[in-house]
């Protein structure tokens, strides 16, 4: 019995358990508390940050992996950026390309064991032929170095190839890894597969017979993402099998195509050919006019074209073909994962903001679209006018009431593909502002308008007599003298005698002083 240590390991444990006929069971489970293992086989495994270069620009990708596939599908997986939460999401894959970002860090853990969390990855740079990526911890790096908790910074080629030469040996050929990434990094190894299964050969070079009738291919140790092509090890055909792309992003409603390109011997005779659907267990894949489709009109190539596609297509594909002997072949090699993604549109740093803040509309997805992916915004349905600052990243700085509203975004080459809207509400000083508000606002406001209006209208009426009322005006008049009319311009004067003026100050009694 194996008791876990005080506290939690976050550890993928493969339990052996013996069948009814003497078979093993396999399984991969996150566990956080004591386990019993009841056979020697016993492994560990931890979660990892990989990085994996993408097909377009001078990007990579990430993706959040354990060593084996988790037998209990998890909740979620949660992102972080700098050692802050950045996201959680039901896919491993991270939703973004990335440039070069030294002073940036990653990591991954799967929702319930947040405190476990998969060490710190930085990518470094990124050129046309190499990418350098920084790991926290040691584990990724050589075997030699004296302790795990040590960082490393390794630098790995984008794509890599096997060349054919002559050996020395007679009927034996040379094959090499080769890559145009100058790498003097002694931390990188390589690993050989022999008809996509992996061999216990490894080094920049190997030795084959050159009679061998089975293809071969190289990648890199721990990041077996970066994979060469299958080759055969002698000019005649062999059994070769090789996927135009190893993983592949789609929009949910949207169609795609998964193509395979493969050889065989001459004298093999393929009697059939299909997909198979991979998740817990494997499930070949029938033609449906609606959904699924075959295209065998190339030449050793096989296309599947999925239409119309649904969340619960998210899966790994794998083709195969049967021989005249009924033997099916590739079945059990890796095949093409696809990730089936719809639009969210999440806004930071809340849908609840202030007026003048600066606010980013993103146009998320579960998987990163291809780099090139042009996208539209949609404002209470209508398409805004693209801006300089308009992609997936729809930045809003500063916000102002007019900005507040419904939004919604799509892609170019699937318009009719789009998020659910999201309502951005705009907070005033005097309160919030929302497309409801400024109704409400406006309403009010024409209403007080109304009212003023009829205030000031009943006070002028209020001044006026009314039609039945007489004015006694005569005594207005009393006292004012017609003037001639050569006086209509002049004042008169004003002349008084002594007389006059004597009288006008008789009532004023004279000034005595006090005592």
């Amino acid at each position: 019995m194996l008791l876990a240590e005080a506290g939690c390991l976050f550890m993928g444990f493969i339990l052996c358990l013996s069948g009814v006929n003497g078979g093993e069971t396999r399984i991969c489970a996150l566990k956080c508390s004591s386990v019993d293992l009841h056979c020697s086989h016993q492994a560990v495994a931890e979660l990892q940050v990989k990085v994996i270069p993408a097909t377009e620009g001078q990007t990579v990708t990430l993706m959040c992996s354990s060593s084996c596939p988790l037998t209990e599908k998890p909740a979620a997986y949660i992102w972080y950026k700098n050692r802050e939460f950045l996201y959680e999401d039901w896919s491993p894959w991270y939703q973004e390309l990335l440039s070069s970002e030294e002073a940036v860090t990653y990591s991954c853990a799967v929702k319930g064991y947040e405190d476990l969390r998969a060490p710190e990855v930085s990518v470094d740079s990124i050129t046309e032929t190499c990418f350098s990526v920084t790991y926290a911890k040691g584990r990724m790096c050589s075997s030699q170095q004296t302790s795990v908790d040590e960082s490393c910074s390794i630098t790995y080629p984008r794509e890599i190839h096997v060349q054919r030469t002559p050996a020395e040996h007679r009927g034996h050929i040379r094959l090499t890894c080769n890559s145009s990434c100058f790498l003097t990094d002694p931390l990188i190894s390589f690993v050989w597969y022999e008809t996509r299964k992996p061999t216990v050969k490894e080094g920049k070079q190997i030795l084959v017979l050159s009679s061998n009738p089975d293809s071969l291919s190289c990648g890199v140790k721990g990041l077996e993402d970066v994979r060469s092509a299958d080759v055969c090890v002698n000019d005649d055909s062999c059994w070769m099998l090789n996927y135009v792309h190893s993983r592949i992003c789609a929009l949910q409603g949207s169609s795609v195509n998964i193509s395979s390109k493969y050889s065989h011997p001459d004298y093999v005779q393929i009697q059939s050919k299909c997909w198979y659907k991979v998740k817990r267990e494997a499930e070949q894949l029938t033609e449906d006019a609606d959904h699924v489709e075959y295209d065998d009109s190339m030449k050793n190539q096989h296309i599947l074209r999925l239409k119309k596609l649904k969340r619960d297509d998210s899966a790994e594909y794998r083709f195969t073909f049967t021989t005249e002997n009924e033997e099916v072949n590739q079945a059990d090699f890796p095949g093409v994962t696809l990730i089936v993604t719809e639009l969210r549109v999440k806004m930071s740093p809340s849908a609840v903001v202030t007026e003048g803040q600066r606010v980013t509309l993103t146009c998320s997805t579960s998987c990163p679209l291809t780099d090139n992916t042009n996208y539209i915004w949609y404002l209470n349905s209508r398409p805004l006018t693209p801006r300089e600052n308009q992609n997936k990243h729809l930045i809003l700085d500063p916000v102002s009431r007019e900005d507040a509203g419904s939004y919604s975004c799509a892609v170019k080459t699937n318009k009719d593909i789009s998020s659910a809207p999201k309502t951005l509400t705009v907070q005033s000083i005097t309160g919030t502002w929302t497309p409801a508000a400024a109704g409400v606002s406006a309403a009010l406001l024409g209403l007080i308008l109304l009212t003023v209006c009829w205030w000031r209208r009943k006070k002028s009426n209020s001044h006026k007599p009314s039609r039945h009322e007489t004015l006694d005006d005569s005594h207005l008049y009393d006292e004012i003298s017609p003037q001639p009319a050569e006086q209509d311009h002049h004042y008169p004067r004003l002349n008084s005698s002594e007389d006059e003026m004597d009288h006008l100050y008789s009532t004023i009694p004279p000034f005595e002083p006090t005592v």
